[in-house]
């Protein structure tokens, strides 16, 4: 079902908002190793008002979808906003799909445009490349990431690329777990669980959890095709699984986290050629910590001098000071006041940390040390079913 449901008040024209990606519908024949199957509490993609001082956000609108908007992504110019929809099944193949909307330039509120394929089973995240003209889709359970060309209207046409993840399956138990950890999660298949261009846009990253690879491409902005760099990808120890990762702002580094190994591996990036170097891995828990924990997002802050790591049931967020030459120190946690933490984003300012409780439906504010990277809780719980993403539009930047 897709309506539009009126929630509470329309914006001003410099507000700022926020939409939220959620899981709206259950999986019915789910692998025997999905650990994080939500019951479907979301309604689709849930718009918030939000204030700019305090942190705290408003029920604005919601975009029911029962397909599981899971990620969303926003272009540049804010006019439209896109969805991976993970547990639409469509066609033969049960592939999932990606949806286009135009933004109302007076409300922020969503019309539909279109809906496509997005070239696997399960797309858990949807990108913008630099350029502005195509959507990266990474498809979990197909083990696949696709292009999709955005029209001028905002609409997507059908990929011009899909590319199959091959190679050999890592092992059940990671090689950096903590001591007693049971965290197996996707050692059963290929699961792309990430694609995103680098800055320059001539390169695209994925990684693939299953596989415990990092894959490299060249990207033709003319064709949207994906062809092989030279080496094709870069191995993360066995079994640990990566799953997100991201630029630090000089573009020089690369951090990427381990679902199962509860790791941060800091890589150099060489811009010119696209290539990987592996420097450090540091564990994204306590010393001492034991037991099960899986990692989700991963974050550095836009004035670089700090990371943000996800721990799923240790339920933190890891803090980590990021040295002149890229390396990481421990500076401490916060308990993300719900349950596994999914995702995060920064407000636009960096002011608020904005963490995604899937399981604990809620949404918790904190409130960012700019100079000592800590979080403090601001006392704001945003209550969502199954929240999984949260973006940003700041309508006064572009007034």
């Amino acid at each position: 079902m897709e309506s539009m449901v009126r929630a509470e008040a329309d914006g001003d024209a410099g507000a700022l908002l926020a939409y939220v990606g959620t899981f709206s519908s259950p999986l019915r024949d789910v692998l025997p190793t999905q650990v994080d199957l939500p019951p479907g509490n979301g309604r689709g993609i849930h718009l918030f008002q939000v204030n700019r001082d305090t942190g705290a956000m408003t029920a604005d609108d919601v975009h029911e979808m029962g397909t599981s908007p899971s990620c969303l992504a926003l272009n540049a110019a804010g006019t439209r906003l896109y969805s991976a929809n993970e547990t639409d099944r469509v066609g033969d193949k049960k592939e999932g799909t990606v949806s286009a909307f135009a933004v109302d330039a007076a409300t922020g509120k969503l019309k539909p445009l279109n809906t496509v394929n997005s070239g696997g089973a399960g797309p858990t995240f949807v990108g913008i490349h630099p350029c502005g003209r195509f959507a990266l889709v990474a498809n979990y359970f197909g083990g696949s990431v696709a292009v999709l060309p955005i029209l001028e209207d905002g609409r997507l046409a059908a990929a011009t690329d899909v590319k199959a993840d091959e190679g050999k399956v890592g092992p059940t138990e990671a090689t950096s777990a903590p001591k007693g950890s049971f965290a197996f999660s996707g050692h059963d298949r290929t699961h792309a669980h990430m694609i995103q261009a680098d800055p320059s846009g001539r390169f695209v990253l994925h990684v693939d959890l299953g596989l415990d690879r990092i894959f490299s491409w060249k990207f033709d902005e003319k064709k949207g095709t994906l062809a092989p760099n030279d080496p094709a990808s870069v191995s993360l120890p066995a079994g640990d699984g990566p799953r997100h990762f991201h630029f630090h702002p000089n573009g020089k580094w690369l951090y990427s986290i381990q679902e199962e190994g509860s790791t941060v591996v800091r890589f150099d990036y060489d811009a010119d050629t696209g290539r990987l170097a592996s420097r450090q891995t540091i564990s994204t828990l306590p010393r001492g910590f034991a037991g099960s924990n899986f990692c989700s997002g991963i974050l550095v802050s836009s004035d670089g001098h700090f990371l943000y790591a996800g721990n799923r049931l240790h339920d933190t967020i890891g803090i980590f000071a990021v040295g002149t030459k890229g390396d990481l120190t421990y500076v401490g946690e916060e308990w993300t006041r719900g349950s596994y933490p999914r995702s995060f984003n920064f407000d636009p300012a960096g002011q608020f940390l904005y963490c995604c409780n899937q399981r604990g439906d809620n949404i918790a504010v904190f409130r960012v040390d700019r100079k000592a990277g800590g979080l403090s809780f601001t006392g704001h719980y945003v209550p969502v079913g199954n929240p999984s993403s949260i973006v940003f539009l700041d309508r006064k930047k572009r007034e």
